[in-house]
């Protein structure tokens, strides 16, 4: 390390003096030469400069400073540095926002801080951090809290804090501030308050919180219409803003009667704003807990308000079910059910009646309907329309009856009457909605149900309608009657109408091949003819096992008019299954007593044999009858047969395909030899077609030889001919072209020429047919107005009238004559022989003279 340091203007360093362990400070310009018992301990480090405006705070400030000796620092101290020539730092001194600028870093940037600038309406708020007199003479003890108002620049002060810059809140024309106290103080206008007190500034503009001052709220003013009013709430004992004392906790209703605005109060809180509810023509409204005269809330207490009509809701009044009701608008087709919830008096057709507490009675249209609020509505009914084969179940509640009714009619129910639901079970619901029949895997008879499925019950069944089944043709269905004990039998096609007590009765039947039980459930019987197929396995005497697939026709023998017939066909609920099995059992025991060779030549005789026996005579049977049920079976069709051992079968298998693949072979030979035929034939026209195409083609390349060689020649000579040819034509068409222009131009000169001419003409005719019209109407009007003079005279002349007219042209010289008589002379006339004198002419200057002398 160099003994000598550079230390430049406005820099400075600190060296330890290794003797006494005294740090002291040397400023530049300087070299400074390092002793032997001499340490740099910081620096060269820049002198700090504060711009104007600025401030830095120096902590633990020195007090005194020799140099070489000993220093006291302040320790724990501030000092506050303003903008000033540049100083360094001495040691021990460090600055609070860059403590590491005297360890070596070189920048102080941080630790420079703008001086606080309070602008109008803002201030500062500060905090004494020790006990001090400030600059005003005011004695600060730590702790104290005060702010300064603007506009001002605040010089920091070590013994003081700055805690924060208050911005004015804005009070706008129609808004309030709420503040409250945090201790007891003095607001802006001089009153005293106390901690926790509110109160309210309404004047508008910017507001300066006071030190003690929080602000609660900006509110605006809430302005009340015809239609909004407010629901208030006293928070302790006060004088609302109409004069009247309220309670704590006391509620109210303000509205535009009152008050066209509200302005946030102490004390006063908003529950909620209020619409007024408006009730319409046809609408009623009931009141739960209304307000009497004195304002006290009639808990319990219902009232009706019927439209047209408008209120508020006071405090502690609801509507009934939060909803304006619209009245029961009831046709010749709508009645009610209602309830009285307290004794009551009625008027029915002009007839006063007492109703009681929980009566029940009925009402019909048409009319309005407004109900009383101790009348409570049941339910609303239409009348039921009830076409043909429509119909309802209907329950009186007072005996519990049921009755089914039918149409075609409309159904008005009394009031102690009621929509009654049958109930079926999932089994028959589900029958119901597939035509009758249900079962699982393939069955044939299920396609014969889908003719009677009902579409409405696919969307899901009414449990008030009457249940309904087609019955298809042909078919039987047994309805069971639970309280009659009795059982009735309906054939289709017909339509099946179950009572309120009646119940289908569920055929479980046997179905599949072979046959199992309760495979298919079905509504109808089916009564035939028809066919049943079912495979049974038989043994023969030699014990060969066969496999029989057999089909047999059957039908029942009834008769619909007796009701035992009728029944009896229901006797066996399985008949498919009991048939079967009957056959069976007469096949069995047949081909058990046959061997197998016997049974394969003979097996039709045998098993017809076998079911239908023979008569009384010995002769074979033609049918088979069940007594127990009546079921016939007709005749009897085997379809196949086929061994149950797999030796067996496998080796007729066998002696089949081997047939098959004889046959097949044969075929394929011979397929193939006339393939190969076909193939030969291809071959030689495909090769006779390539001969032809390619002579074809060798006398098209002859042409295109030819073609060439032409074209060859054309080319050679027609490029100078063509230039040739093309240079004539350029000169041409522009000679063409400059005959053309010169013969345009004169045309268009012409044709200018000639629509100027024309222009003038039509504007030379058009101002001599305007003089024309204009001279005419000229002496039209001055014809016009002397016809009116003329008529205006003599309308004069004949409203005056002739005695008028002489009268008014003899005034003058009779009252020159009465004045020459008055004076005394005769109507004479002077003459000197050149001229006459005429005396009226005289009177008439006497007259005016002694009119100018009055004057």
């Amino acid at each position: 390390m160099s003994d000598f340091v550079r230390i430049h203007p406005y820099q400075f360093v600190h060296v330890l003096d290794l003797n006494t362990n005294i740090v002291h400070l040397v400023e530049g310009p300087k070299t400074l030469m390092l002793q032997s018992h001499e340490k740099l301990v910081a620096g060269p480090l820049p002198m700090i400069v504060i711009p104007p405006g600025h401030y830095c705070i120096v902590n633990d400030p020195i007090r005194s400073y020799s140099p070489g000796g000993k220093c006291d620092l302040d320790l724990g101290q501030t000092k506050v540095k303003f903008h000033g020539e540049a100083f360094p730092l001495y040691p021990g001194e460090y600055l609070a926002a860059a403590p590491n600028y005297i360890k070596g870093s070189g920048d102080y940037s941080s630790a420079i801080k703008p001086l606080p600038v309070v602008k109008a309406n803002h201030a500062i708020r500060l905090d004494a951090i020790i006990d001090h007199k400030d600059e005003d003479g005011i004695w600060r003890k730590a702790g104290d809290i005060w702010q300064l108002k603007g506009p001002l620049t605040y010089k920091p002060k070590p013994e003081v804090r700055i805690k924060e810059i208050i911005e004015p809140k804005i009070i706008k024309s129609g808004q309030v501030i709420k503040l409250r106290a945090t201790q007891d103080t003095e607001d802006s206008f001089g009153n005293f308050r106390v901690t926790g007190e509110e109160w309210l500034v309404k004047e508008p503009g910017a507001y300066l919180p006071g030190v003690f001052e929080e602000v609660v709220s900006i509110e605006d003013v809430m302005t009340l219409t015809q239609d909004v009013g407010l629901h208030l709430k006293a928070t302790q004992t006060l004088t609302d803003l109409t004069g009247k004392k309220r309670q704590a906790g006391e509620e109210w209703l303000l509205t535009s009667d009152v008050s066209t605005e509200y302005s946030t109060q102490v004390g006063v809180e908003v529950v909620q704003t209020i619409k007024k509810t408006v009730l319409k023509k046809g609408q009623y409204a009931v009141i739960l807990n209304p307000i009497d005269k004195q304002g006290r809330p009639q808990y319990g207490q219902k009232e009706l308000r019927v439209g047209l009509s408008s209120f508020f809701l006071h405090p502690g009044e609801s509507l009934e079910d939060n909803k304006i009701n619209s009245a029961y608008v009831l046709s010749e087709n709508d009645s009610i059910i209602l309830q009285a919830l307290e004794n009551l008096d009625d008027v029915v057709d002009g007839k006063k009646l007492n109703r009681k507490t929980g009566d029940i009675w009925l009402i019909k249209g048409p009319l309005n309907y407004i109900p009383p609020v101790n009348v409570k509505i049941i339910k609303q009914r239409k009348t039921i329309p009830l076409s043909k084969n429509e119909g309802v179940y209907v329950q009186d509640k007072h005996n519990g009856k049921v009755r089914l009714v039918m149409g075609p009619c409309a159904l008005l129910l009394k009031a102690t009457e009621d929509l009654w639901q049958k109930e079926l079970s999932d089994e028959v619901e589900q029958l119901l909605s597939n035509g009758g029949g249900l079962g699982s895997g393939d069955i044939r008879k299920l396609a014969y149900y889908e003719q009677s499925i009902d579409p409405s019950i696919l969307k899901g069944r009414d449990k008030t309608r009457v249940v309904t089944y087609r019955c298809p043709s042909n078919t039987a269905v047994q309805i069971y009657d639970y309280k009659k004990k009795t059982a009735r039998v309906i054939f289709g096609p017909d339509l099946v109408v179950l009572g309120p007590h009646e119940n289908f009765n569920v055929l479980s039947l046997s179905a599949g091949k072979p046959k199992k039980e309760n495979a298919l459930k079905s509504l109808c019987l089916m009564l035939g003819p028809d066919f049943i197929s079912d495979i049974i396995e038989v043994e023969t005497s030699d014990h060969a096992r066969l496999r029989l697939q057999l089909s047999f026709n059957n039908h029942f023998e009834v008769n619909k008019n007796e009701e035992t017939s009728s029944q009896k066909i229901f006797a066996v609920p399985d008949f498919i299954g009991f048939a079967c099995r009957q056959i069976g059992s007469r096949i069995r025991a047949s081909v058990a007593l046959t061997s197998f060779d016997s049974f394969h030549r003979y097996s039709a005789k045998i098993i017809n044999t076998a079911v239908f026996g023979n008569d009384s005579q010995g002769n074979p049977a033609t049918v088979l009858k069940f007594h127990v049920n009546n079921l016939v079976v007709s005749s009897i069709d085997i379809q196949s047969i086929e061994p149950v051992d797999v030796k067996m079968r496998d080796s007729l298998s066998k002696s089949v395909q081997l047939a098959i693949e004889i046959s097949t072979k044969s075929i394929e030979a011979s397929a193939s030899h006339e393939a190969k035929r076909e193939e030969q034939i291809a071959k030689g026209q495909l090769e006779r077609q390539i001969l032809k195409t390619e002579k074809e083609s060798e006398k098209e390349r002859a042409k295109l030889y030819e073609l060439r060689a032409l074209a060859s020649a054309v080319e050679s000579t027609g490029q100078a001919k063509a230039e040739a040819q093309a240079q004539a034509e350029k000169l041409l068409i522009e000679s063409h072209s400059q005959i053309e222009i010169a013969r345009l131009k004169a045309e268009a000169a012409e044709i200018e020429h000639d629509a100027l001419l024309s222009s003038q003409n039509l504007i030379r005719s058009q101002e001599i047919d305007f003089k024309k019209k204009q001279n005419s109407l000229y002496v039209s009007k001055e014809k016009a107005y002397a016809a009116l003079e003329v008529r205006k005279f003599t309308e004069m002349v004949s409203a005056l009238g002739a005695q008028t007219l002489a009268a008014m042209a003899n005034a003058g010289p009779n009252n020159q004559l009465n004045l020459l008589q008055s004076l005394g002379l005769e109507s004479v006339l002077l003459t000197d022989g050149n001229s006459p004198i005429n005396l009226f002419t005289t009177a008439v200057e006497l007259v005016g003279q002694q009119s100018e002398q009055n004057c």
